[in-house]
């Protein structure tokens, strides 16, 4: 019984450092208002990269589980951006919708500090074109 236990110990710690190293691989989201990345942004002479999701979207679950979660995507927009993930229907979502015209899920803004939308484009996106988006707004930034 005691093995049992201590195996069960040893998988659980095993399966959670895993799954915290996973973690650290993708996009680091900052985890505040939309106000609060603006000002981030600004502290950091970055733009600001918003994920416009909403929990049915079938793109924006592929895009969170597959795209967002790439090393090199990480890599690129931790280094270049204040990323930032908002649920269009809740919270303040329905005000930033309504606010930067999203019309469809999920839409990728490129913002400015300032509020301005530098760049935009919609639906689901591999890797490396979701890279090659952040470099072209960073580019016309």
């Amino acid at each position: 019984m005691k093995n049992v236990q201590r195996f069960t110990i040893l998988l659980l710690f095993v399966l959670t450092v895993t799954g915290l190293q996973a973690q650290d691989k993708g996009i680091q989201f900052f985890h505040g208002t939309f106000a609060e990345a603006q000002v981030k942004a600004k502290q950091e002479n970055k733009l600001i990269f918003m994920d416009a999701y909403t929990s049915w979207c079938a793109p924006c679950r592929f895009m969170a589980a597959n795209v967002f979660t790439d090393e090199s995507v990480g890599e690129y927009y931790n280094a270049h951006f204040i990323n930032i993930k908002v649920d269009m229907e809740k919270g303040e979502g329905p005000g930033l919708s309504s606010r930067f015209s999203v019309m469809a899920y999920p839409t990728l803004l490129f913002i400015d500090s300032k509020g301005e939308v530098k760049s935009r484009t919609m639906g689901g996106k591999p890797a490396a074109e979701f890279i090659a988006l952040g470099q072209k707004a960073v580019k016309s930034n």
